[in-house]
């Protein structure tokens, strides 16, 4: 059993991104690392995002981003707390921006259908969207508070960034609020490294290869590091654990903040009749309509159940017994974005909808003892003692599971995951290093159905965009890069 959470999650317009400015800009600058999720209005040929060579794969993505835009950004500030005893102990702080693109661009129908399924609202967005521009900076840029200055505030932060299979988001931040995108991969790359010097990590690269959990979409990894933090907890012992607090928001702020309800998992009796598929890649072709299970928890549970199954196979003969915490399908399968659908599932695995039936994420939060401070709302789970409130406990999870995905709780969601990562490192014995918080998954970004990552690094062939090195001397001054870097 999990304890119920409230997450605080500010909505960001243009009506209210001038107040907010300052709060915004002081939480970047003052995190501790910085979890950005997206979401987006389409991304193409799905078959070109899952070719064989990266560069194509590239190329694929940079013609998505230069034809669609970001429809909303989500970022969560994770500030670690000092003199918190010997646990890991985070001050969260979630933004949720609504963007409107004020050029034209593309709309996939697939992605509209899928993202007013959970809960976005585009007469929301058209009416009170942040505008920006995308590719090179404009005259209107220069100066004042937009997006681009907000992404030149991040930059000159210089935080660790953290995503959930991040390529397509950094392809599609750059186009969108930094500058057109270079050609080739190797100065993509090597432009990031120098924008990101603290290092770029991505949660589902840690999920698969660090954490090693039976799946890695984002709803799952975020729940499973809840519950065994709890557990962890509960166990009592030696070692680190999460805690996480809250800022008790006052007016005018509070008129902007959305509290998102972490609903309390349970554990029901009986057979658990698990979607294999959702359960496997966090998608399902029949959505709604799958007369299957796909609540996160009862998965987790499952397959809880199963590992145990297996450890008590291999003690019985440890010739059958398998590598535990493994990925449960070799297949590889394209975590896109939120709403893209792969019609054929069979051979060309689910889309990045993992992150999008985070619709359902934001549902349990586990009974880890979460710090939060008064007036976030903490309920204690209710018992379910007949079938009919089952029944109706049932509707309610699915009403909630339908509004709740959200590019803010998803960014909230990543960095949970990454603060848990690290947590568990220093909790095995392996101490922090002062210049990475992981480091076997520094500047690693997981790549579909590849067993390597991709490689956030300037190589000695590569030569930086020039449209790049503007922007440096935008974010720290003329000729800082500049003097010492090549140019493309």
């Amino acid at each position: 059993m999990t304890s119920s959470m409230v997450v605080p999650v500010i909505d960001v317009q243009n009506d209210n991104f001038k107040e907010l400015w300052p709060a915004m800009v002081l939480a970047i600058k003052t995190a501790s690392f910085i979890a950005l999720d997206t979401e987006l209005s389409g991304l193409g040929n799905r078959k070109a995002l899952l070719a064989e060579c990266i560069e194509d794969r590239y190329k694929a993505i940079c013609n998505a981003a230069r034809t669609r835009s970001i429809l909303s950004l989500g970022f969560a500030c994770y500030k670690k707390l000092e003199n918190k005893d010997d646990d890991d102990t985070y001050l969260v702080q979630v933004y949720n921006l609504t963007l409107l693109c004020s050029e034209e661009y593309v709309i996939e129908p697939q992605s509209v259908q899928f993202l007013v399924q959970h809960g976005f609202d585009f007469n929301k967005q058209y009416a009170e969207g942040v505008p920006y521009l995308r590719g090179n900076d404009r005259r209107v840029d220069a100066h004042g508070m937009n997006m681009r200055m907000l992404f030149v505030e991040l930059l000159r932060a210089r935080k660790p960034l953290v995503l959930h299979n991040g390529l397509i988001d950094m392809v599609f931040l750059y186009q969108c609020f930094y500058a057109q995108l270079p050609d080739k991969l190797g100065t993509f790359t090597a432009d990031l490294s120098q924008m990101f010097p603290a290092g770029i990590y991505d949660t589902k690269y840690a999920t698969e290869y660090e954490l090693r959990f039976a799946a890695s979409y984002l709803e799952y990894a975020y729940k499973k590091c809840k519950l065994d933090n709890s557990k962890s907890i509960e166990a009592g012992g030696g070692g680190r654990h999460l805690f996480l607090e809250f800022c008790k928001y006052s007016v005018p702020l509070s008129n902007y903040v959305d509290y998102r309800p972490c609903l309390a998992g349970f554990s029901p009796d009986g057979l658990l009749n698990v979607c294999q598929r959702f359960s496997a890649y966090g998608w399902c072709p029949n959505g709604s309509q799958c007369p299957l299970s796909h609540d996160t928890d009862l998965i987790i549970q499952h397959d809880e159940k199963e590992k145990k199954k297996k450890r008590k196979r291999k003690r019985k003969n440890s010739s059958q017994g398998k590598v535990e915490g493994a990925p449960k399908s070799k297949e590889p399968h394209m975590e896109l974005k939120q709403d893209q659908v792969i019609p054929d599932k069979d051979t060309k695995p689910p889309p990045l909808t993992e992150l999008v039936d985070g619709a359902q994420m934001p549902e349990t939060d586990e009974k880890m003892k979460t710090k939060v401070e008064e007036g976030n709302g903490v309920r204690e789970p209710q018992p379910l003692a007949t079938p009919d409130a089952e029944k109706k406990e049932e509707s309610k999870r699915k009403k909630l599971e339908g509004g709740t995905h959200r590019a803010g709780f998803d960014a909230f969601m990543t960095g949970y995951i990454f603060s848990y990562a690290a947590t568990l490192t220093e909790r095995v014995g392996k101490p922090p290093s002062s210049e990475s918080w992981l480091p076997e998954c520094l500047n690693k970004v997981y790549l579909s159905g590849k067993s390597v990552p991709m490689h956030i690094v300037k190589s000695t062939f590569s030569k930086s965009f020039k449209a790049h090195l503007h922007k440096m001397d935008v974010v720290w001054g003329k000729g800082v890069v500049s003097k010492v870097e090549g140019t493309v």
